[in-house]
């Protein structure tokens, strides 16, 4: 008897113990977080970002803030959701000692991201207290990933030179919020039809795209060029042969669509689910291997394939009269180029030489914005050397493929798809080169 209510008597001094437990608000715990943690402005972040490129900056964000507002342009910067950190942290921080920088909005779920991490043993993080608004209201770099959130098109198409339009498309890898429109894609205005270069990711990109052209000339879209076999440009054709359009690509992306194009559709519908409806694999109707000339109207149209580049079936679009090159994947913007296993990098350089001669003023790159030849040349041939040089020396030493992986490219992280690829190209190129 005397043991049960002793047992009584604990368990009621348990209740009134928490019962004199005061509850703290959320902004209290913010106003005692903050002093725990180490806060840092706008003007230490970018000295961070700058000086140290293992700086890891995490977005605590939900992705529909990202999508709406956009996110910070560093090639270090990775979206996890304020919920998921504890679960998610691990696949993007591998060690305890890696600098972390989190931030939000307005610096009221990063704090407590910052002390979580702490918590979790993470022992050089860091709080950007004035938030993504800051950044961006300074004008320092930000990337979108949906720059219309209205429109399957991740941009609108604008007018690069007099009849020539591009709706430019992320650089970055697709998603589905950019719902595989992450190439641009052209068409050209002559008076006698419309040609388009590169039929979209699917179905409904390349019915967006029609809509924007409708908006632009009531002429009938006669040609649509495939600049290779990846899917955002060709996954729309379907669409555009339902219009009564030509397609038009390089026999060697005739000979992929028709071997890999179920397995290009697949990896596509995984990740772009119900925008993929009404999307269906089909195979060019005229093909070409060196050049093929189009003359619509007044406009003289000529198709090429200068060379080995990104893909065997890279192809381009010259248009002598505006001086002006509609490049495709044989050349890049604002983003890291990719080295496929089957990229001969060697031959891309010396394909350079080709689109030098040219002498082009106005280039549409395969990703990122219309520019100049210097422009491009430092996103594609100038990195495509800076690795050979450098794997080249790594080989002199008798290195191996883990010298290569530690290649210093931070020169490069600002660069769209850094993250995915830097490490991805230095193993390509080191193998490639191990045996020439």
């Amino acid at each position: 008897m005397i043991k049960k209510f002793l047992a009584i008597a604990t368990a009621l001094g348990a209740l009134n113990s928490q019962a004199d437990i005061e509850i703290v608000d959320g902004h209290k715990m913010l106003e005692s977080v903050n002093k725990q943690i180490i806060n840092i402005n706008t003007e230490e972040l970018g000295k961070i970002l700058n000086e140290d490129p293992n700086t890891v900056l995490i977005d605590v964000r939900s992705p529909s803030e990202l999508k709406y507002t956009g996110t910070i342009a560093r090639g270090q910067n990775v979206n996890i959701v304020r919920g998921w950190l504890e679960f998610q942290i691990a696949e993007h921080v591998k060690s305890k000692d890696t600098p972390i920088v989190v931030y939000c909005g307005k610096n009221l779920r990063s704090p407590l991201a910052a002390k979580t991490l702490e918590n979790m043993g993470y022992t050089n993080v860091k709080n950007y207290a004035e938030g993504y608004f800051a950044w961006k209201e300074e004008m320092n770099p930000i990337k979108m990933l949906d720059f219309e959130p209205s429109s399957v098109l991740y941009r609108l198409p604008e007018e690069v030179a007099e009849g020539v339009y591009s709706a430019i498309g992320a650089t970055q890898p697709y998603t589905y919020e950019n719902s595989n429109h992450n190439n641009n894609l052209s068409f050209i205005v002559t008076t006698n039809g419309v040609l388009v270069f590169n039929a979209g990711g699917s179905y409904l990109v390349a019915k967006a795209l029609h809509e924007e052209i409708k908006k632009v000339t009531n002429q009938r879209v006669k040609y649509v060029v495939l600049e290779n076999s990846q899917g955002h440009a060709i996954l729309g054709s379907n669409y555009w042969k339902e219009q009564g359009a030509i397609i038009v690509a390089h026999t060697e992306a005739d000979k992929e669509i028709k071997h890999k194009g179920e397995d290009i559709y697949m990896r596509s519908l995984r990740v772009q689910k119900d925008k993929f409806i009404g999307t269906k694999v089909v195979r060019p109707d005229l093909t070409f291997e060196e050049k093929l000339n189009l003359p619509m109207g007044n406009t003289q149209i000529e198709l090429m394939h200068i060379g080995a580049s990104h893909s065997p079936d890279d192809i381009q679009l010259w248009l002598p009269e505006q001086k002006l090159l509609i490049s495709g994947d044989t050349a890049f913007n604002q983003r890291m180029l990719p080295i496929f296993p089957h990229t001969n990098a060697a031959a891309w350089i010396e394909t350079w030489d080709k689109i030098e001669a040219l002498e082009p003023e106005i280039i549409i790159p395969g990703h990122g914005d219309p520019t100049d030849l210097a422009t491009i040349t430092k996103f594609t041939k100038d990195y495509l050397v800076f690795l050979r040089e450098e794997v080249e020396k790594i080989l002199d030493d008798d290195g191996g493929l883990y010298e290569a992986y530690n290649i210093d490219q931070s020169a490069y992280r600002d660069w769209g798809t850094y993250n995915e690829l830097h490490k991805q190209n230095a193993e390509r190129i080191f193998k490639q080169m191990e045996f020439e």
